[in-house]
């Protein structure tokens, strides 16, 4: 019977990330755009200029539309997965191609929110690893697109993480977890400065900081270093495969956002102490 109620709880959460991995595609989409209409409207601003009228443009509005032909899309063209699907992965109207990541995204979610609901239960604690999935997926996706880590997002990761221990909802202590986000932000703001001062460039941006801080908060300071070197790794591995297909952007850089992000993911799955058993730690 438990295994029953565990089944059915895991599968209704997962279909409830199938649902909330569609309006994640949204986020990742919009919210980067936001932020530079509101960092247009501040230079304007800023140099005593009259900012120029634009329409709403936030989560909600306007409504989604077809990027090639503006069609708007109905709701039943806008069913998780499976309007994908019936539609041939194709525009309604004008049968431009859509992106498989689309449904990916959704199914990705959905599966996280399945595992994390199988594992820790429909409570407090499984509650808290679906956010954690939801803002580390749309996080990664974000940076992976603009290389941006908005503070809108990496901020909540980290006070939740904060608060999910001082509540005991996650494995981690409020002290283990305080000194996480304290060690995570510091060592990559050292190792950015070390850089800069070394080569007169800058390695990375100040939102890996708060990334790998709120993986710090979630994850305890003792899982820090497996969860670098597994950044590092997967980042190597993937850099190099770009740099062999000719398919680096311009300058060269990747951004490590997405690889703290995969590593973030391993602690969730595989578990901090394995991780630290693994390294000898």
């Amino acid at each position: 019977m438990a295994y029953g109620v565990q089944w059915l709880d895991a599968s209704l959460y997962g279909l409830f990330g199938l649902l909330f991995g569609s309006f994640l595609n949204v986020v990742v989409y919009r919210l980067p755009k936001m932020m530079e209409r509101q960092w247009q409207q501040d230079a304007a601003e800023m140099a005593g200029q009259e900012a120029p009228e634009q329409e709403p443009f936030n989560l909600m509005v306007p409504r989604s539309r077809c990027p090639h032909c503006t069609h708007p899309i109905a709701w039943y063209e806008n069913i998780p997965v499976l309007s994908y699907l019936a539609l041939g992965g194709k525009c309604a109207a004008c049968k431009a191609p859509i992106s498989a990541r689309y449904p990916l995204v959704e199914a990705a979610l959905a599966s996280l929110f399945f595992y994390c609901i199988w594992t820790h239960g429909a409570n407090a604690t499984g509650y808290a690893w679906c956010a954690f999935c939801a803002l580390l997926l749309t996080l990664a996706l974000i940076d992976w697109d603009t290389t941006l880590l908005p503070d809108d997002l990496t901020l909540p990761l980290l006070w939740l993480g904060m608060i999910a221990a001082a509540l005991h909802w996650i494995p981690v202590t409020l002290y283990d977890a305080l000194w996480g986000a304290v060690a995570g932000y510091m060592s990559l703001w050292l190792v950015y400065w070390g850089f800069k001062l070394a080569t007169g460039k800058e390695g990375m941006g100040f939102g890996d900081f708060k990334l790998f801080a709120a993986l710090g908060a979630w994850f305890g300071w003792q899982t820090l270093i497996p969860l670098i070197l597994i950044a590092s790794v997967i980042g190597a591995v993937i850099g190099a495969a770009m740099k062999f297909n000719a398919s680096l952007r311009e300058g060269g850089y990747v951004p490590f956002g997405p690889f703290l992000a995969g590593a973030g993911f391993s602690a969730l799955v595989l578990g901090p102490q394995a991780l630290r058993q693994v390294m000898g730690l």
